[in-house]
C-alpha cells in the first residue's frame, strides 16, 4: 500500500473539539507549537480562553458538540478566522462506568449523545472543508473500540461506533485526496481518566489488571497524534503495545472476558450502588 507522505505542520489550520483540557488542550499546544494555526471548541470557556492565550489568540468556541446546530456554527466560525481547514480533530468525550444490568439509562444515552452523535456531526460538519488533498479527519476513538471490559458498556459502545465512523469517512472522502485516522488509547493520563478511576468499582479491579489500566503520560498520546496529523495516518496508537493489539482483538477478547470475571459480582454490586457520574458534566445537567 502506498504511504501517504508527511506533511509538514506550520501553517496547517486545525480544528480541535474537547479542546478545554487533557488531549484536546495538549494537542493544541503542540500543534501550535509547531507552527500550526490552531481553533478551539469545548465547554470550559475560562479554560478555552486562556488555552487561546497560549495558543497565538486562537479563535475558540463555547460549543456542546451534542448539538449539532452548535457544532456547526464552531466549525463555520473555525473555518472564517482560519480562512479554511485542514485538520479536524473529533477528541470531545466523556466515560463514566456503566453495569448493562441496573445501571442509569441517562449515563448511556449521554455517553453516546457526546462521543457518537458528537464524533458524527463534528466530521459532518468539518468534512467538506477538509475534503482536500491535505486534508485529514482524526477521530478519538479508544482500545476499548476493540477490546470490551465489564462495567463501561457505554464506553465501549460509543468507541466501537466511533472507530465505524472513521473507517466509513475514510473511504467516503477519499476520492477528495484527504484522509481519515482513528485514534486508539489505552488510559491516559487526563483528568477524564483519573476520574473515571476514582470509584470505589473501580478501586475493586483486581491488581493484575491494574498493569493495564494504570495511566500513561499524556504525552504519549500527544506525541502519537502529532506524528499521525503530520503522516495523515490512517491508525494513531498510544502507548505502544495498543498497535499490537489491534489485529488481535478477535483472540485478545476471551482473555479480556476471562480476567474480567475475576471479583465481578461484587463490582458491579458496587458500581449500580454509587451510580457515578460523567466524568465531565454536560450543559443540561448544570
Amino acid at each position: 500500500m502506498r504511504k501517504t507522505a508527511p506533511i509538514p505542520l506550520e501553517g496547517r489550520r486545525v480544528l480541535i473539539t474537547g479542546a478545554a483540557r487533557g488531549i484536546g488542550a495538549g494537542t493544541a499546544r503542540r500543534l501550535y507549537e509547531r507552527g500550526a494555526r490552531v481553533a478551539l471548541a469545548g465547554l470550559e470557556p475560562e479554560l478555552l480562553e486562556q488555552l487561546a492565550g497560549e495558543c497565538g489568540d486562537a479563535p475558540w468556541f463555547e460549543c456542546d458538540v451534542a448539538d449539532c446546530a452548535q457544532v456547526e456554527l464552531a466549525v463555520a466560525g473555525a473555518v472564517e478566522r482560519l480562512g479554511g481547514l485542514d485538520v479536524a480533530i473529533a477528541n470531545a468525550g466523556v466515560g463514566s462506568q456503566l453495569p448493562l444490568i441496573g445501571g442509569d439509562p441517562a449515563i448511556f444515552e449521554s455517553t453516546i449523545a457526546v462521543n457518537v452523535l458528537g464524533v458524527y456531526y463534528t466530521l459532518r460538519a468539518a468534512g467538506p472543508h477538509i475534503a482536500h488533498p491535505r486534508g485529514y479527519a482524526l477521530a478519538i476513538a479508544s482500545l476499548a473500540a476493540a477490546l470490551h471490559l465489564p462495567v463501561i458498556g457505554a464506553y465501549n459502545a460509543s468507541k466501537a461506533a466511533v472507530e465505524a465512523l472513521g473507517n466509513t469517512l475514510r473511504t467516503e472522502l477519499y476520492g477528495s485526496g484527504a484522509r481519515t485516522g482513528v485514534a486508539y488509547f489505552g488510559f491516559i493520563d487526563t483528568d477524564m481518566v483519573s476520574r473515571g478511576l476514582q470509584t470505589r468499582a473501580a478501586e475493586q479491579i483486581p491488581r493484575r489488571r491494574r498493569a493495564v489500566t494504570n495511566p500513561v503520560p499524556l504525552a504519549c498520546a500527544i506525541d502519537a497524534i502529532e506524528r499521525g496529523v503530520q503522516r495523515r495516518s490512517k491508525r494513531v496508537t498510544a502507548p505502544g503495545w495498543v498497535a499490537a493489539v489491534l489485529p488481535l482483538r478477535m483472540l485478545l477478547q476471551p482473555l479480556a472476558d476471562f480476567a474480567g470475571r475475576s471479583n465481578l459480582e461484587e463490582t458491579l454490586a458496587t458500581a449500580r450502588e454509587e451510580h457515578a457520574p460523567l466524568t465531565t458534566v454536560q450543559p443540561d445537567a448544570r
